[in-house]
């Protein structure tokens, strides 16, 4: 079996899973790969060993110029998607080899990335959990962020206040989930938990 650190794979939803007992398990259900290697990257030279891999076939019209004509070089189709994994000897692998989710096993811990979703500019209570002001009448301050200063010393908005601003979009992992189920035949991958991002959002599947 072909051993990579990680796969790229779309995150197609949540559902539950029934134990032993009958007990509920939230689940996950991710479309991984098939995943494509476009090019080798070997210490002699780049200085280092790693595959760059592609997912999520695109028509060429979609890509641009330059990433066409390296996707010609590599004699593969165009992707949508592009990673470079980590890899102890790339000369194992061959440019335009198929990596599935085969590779997962039940009981395997995975980290996943992705990206949270948007919520837009929100003010302190949504964004950090202000608990806001007096909801009394005429009070005049209801959800406003309060005093952000420090009076003449320094006299300045201190880095990292909480304030109003974009809520989501943030890139993260979340680790150590466990691989309930895993579907070759469908590309499916069924994680225990949520995973960062929206339903068809970009995931990167990683061996712990």
């Amino acid at each position: 079996m072909v051993m990579v650190r990680a796969l790229l794979g779309k995150k197609m939803g949540m559902t539950r899973l029934f134990g032993e007992g009958g007990r509920s398990i939230p689940v996950t259900v991710i479309k991984v790969g098939p995943c494509y290697v476009v090019q080798k990257k070997t210490e002699e030279k780049e200085g280092y060993n790693a595959l760059q891999i592609g997912f999520q076939e695109v028509k060429e019209h979609k890509v641009t110029k330059p990433l066409l004509g390296h996707f010609k070089k590599a004699n593969t189709p165009c992707f949508a998607h592009l990673k470079e994994i980590q890899v102890e000897d790339p000369s194992q692998f061959e440019v335009g080899q198929e990596l599935k989710v085969d590779i997962f096993n039940i009981g395997d811990k995975v980290n996943v990335r992705g990206v949270t979703k948007g919520k837009g500019f929100q003010g302190t209570m949504k964004r950090w959990g202000f608990g806001g002001g007096r909801a009394s009448h005429g009070s005049k301050f209801h959800r406003a962020p309060g005093s952000i200063g420090c009076n003449t010393t320094p006299g300045r908005v201190i880095k990292g206040k909480r304030l109003p601003g974009r809520a989501g979009g943030h890139k993260v992992t979340v680790r150590n989930l466990e691989v309930v189920d895993v579907r070759p035949e469908l590309d499916i991958l069924v994680l225990k938990g949520a995973v960062p991002g929206a339903r068809n959002g970009l995931l990167e599947i990683m061996r712990v």
